[in-house]
């Protein structure tokens, strides 16, 4: 019997495998055989295939083109070493190296090339801790590749405890393309012996053994499953890495159920990006829309219909719309998040009058220590503006706008109310479509499910579209048309 079989056997089965055992076990399975190129601080992963032994049937080739112009000469030239275009470039270089100089295992052997692409704690500690770590792998021999790519955030305050990170990161991605097949397993598996040490706030899986992967869904998964607190995807359903997508751009964010998208929030977009375009600290070319689902937002009992929330993403998106996932429930959370990313740029909030007496209640902030005061630091901070969309009053058909608002306040905040709209710090919107106001989302949802007649007119045609031809929101017409069509 040899060796490896011997020591496979003896292996004992764990829900979770360590770093040591999925290499091995990787090791050991000779239809794996693939190639590592790790380029800045991820030169940890093939060394873990190497010291568990029996490497040689995994390990075609290790290479780690550190220096920039060797990198450049290797996989071409590079505005910046790590960003997603270079690790793509590795993967395109490396991979079709496999079967061009190994022919004679292609009938018999599931290629990979990893690639890792990182940028560690520097000396001084003034960066943050990222990379870009992706797989090209085949599930079967002699079949069209797929692959995973990930961006990961690092929080380990040292440089080394980074690289041992990234080591785990690159075994557990490997372990699962090759030898697992559901998305969301192979997904949460990356995160496995590493607790809180890594972020993944991006992750796409794609190829012909993943045609049916909705990676926006996946996205929304980052978020549930707690591998990141924001995850972002575009119109066109691509999956976006927000510290990449929004850097150093002016954002104006609008927070929504979105289900459906009606003219009110649509209008809330367009009358609010009006007036974001004229703020001196705005650069138009530099502008970028989202609007901001919460996991809040997605449940009503505890639970996520994920079905429910690709009816909303097909909505927002058939109106060309890049989408935020956050479980950032307040919003001073959001805009400090934001804040960050941007580094610094201007950004607006699009809020909803009665949205903004949620945000001046007191109790939403027992838990902070220094309560409202607290809160209202991150989210009046001092590139972040808040545009307040007007109302009906509840008891009227007037309008109820901040010069109401202030009337409503208690005694206390009313001194911090006028410290805001002194400071530039909250506007109204004057050019609002009051026509509209009546319009409920959750009235038009019932309309759509009952196949009542007239929802048509509450919302925006493309809406109207993606709605009818797709059936969102069990819309009952298209399941009709389907029985017919069959």
């Amino acid at each position: 019997m040899c060796l490896y079989s011997h020591i496979e056997k003896l292996m004992p089965t764990k829900e979770k495998l360590t770093t040591q055992e999925k290499a091995l076990q990787i090791n050991l399975r000779r239809e794996v055989y693939g190639s590592f190129a790790e380029i800045g601080a991820g030169q940890e992963v093939a060394a873990n295939f190497f010291k568990v032994g029996g490497a040689s049937g995994t390990v075609a080739k290790t290479m780690s083109a550190y220096d920039m112009k060797f990198s450049d000469a290797i996989y071409g030239r590079c505005d910046r070493y790590v960003c997603e275009d270079r690790l793509t470039g590795m993967l395109d270089h490396e991979y079709p190296l496999l079967p061009e100089r190994l022919p004679h295992l292609i009938g018999k052997t599931r290629f990979f090339a990893f690639a890792d692409t990182v940028e560690a704690l520097n000396y001084d500690r003034t960066n943050q801790g990222q990379g870009w770590v992706g797989i090209r792998f085949q599930k079967r021999p002699d079949s069209e590749p797929n692959d995973c790519v990930i961006h990961i955030k690092m929080y380990d305050n040292d440089p080394l405890q980074q690289q041992y990170a990234i080591g785990i990161v690159g075994v557990n991605m490997i372990y699962a393309c090759m030898m697992l097949e559901d998305p969301e397993e192979i997904m949460m598996s990356l995160m496995d012996g590493l607790s809180r040490r890594i972020e993944v706030d991006m992750f796409r899986l794609s190829g012909p053994d993943f045609e049916k992967v909705d990676n926006r869904l996946m996205a929304m998964k980052l978020v549930k499953n707690g591998l990141t607190r924001a995850a972002m995807f575009g119109p066109n359903g691509e999956v976006m890495q927000p510290s990449e997508a929004l850097y150093k751009k002016n954002v104006l964010v609008l927070r929504g159920r979105f289900r459906p998208v009606t003219h009110v929030n649509v209008d809330m977009l367009l009358a609010a990006r009006r007036y974001f375009k004229k703020e001196p600290d705005v650069e138009k070319k530099k502008m970028v829309v989202l609007t901001e689902l919460t996991l809040n937002d997605l449940s009503s009992d505890g639970s996520i219909d994920e079905k429910d929330f690709l009816y909303r993403a097909d909505t927002i998106c058939s109106l060309g719309q890049t989408v935020l996932i956050s479980n950032y429930f307040e919003y001073y959370r959001v805009a400090e998040y934001l804040s960050k990313t941007t580094r610094g740029k201007k950004i607006g909030i699009i809020l909803g009058i009665y949205a903004l007496q949620k945000v001046f209640e007191e109790k939403t902030y027992q838990n902070l220590r220094g309560g409202i005061l607290e809160s209202f630091a991150a989210l009046f901070g001092n590139n972040i503006k808040l545009y307040i969309y007007p109302a009906l009053k509840r008891d009227s058909n007037e309008l109820f706008t901040l010069k109401d608002f202030e009337k409503e306040l208690p005694d206390n905040l009313k001194g911090l109310f006028r410290y805001m709209m002194d400071n530039n710090k909250l506007e109204d919107i004057e050019n609002a479509n009051t026509e509209n106001l009546h319009i409920i989302s959750d009235n038009v949802l019932a309309m759509i499910r009952k196949g009542e007649h007239g929802w048509e007119k509450y919302v925006p045609h493309k809406v109207e579209e993606a709605i009818k031809e797709h059936g969102l929101f069990d819309y009952p017409y298209s399941l009709e048309s389907d029985k017919i069509a069959s």
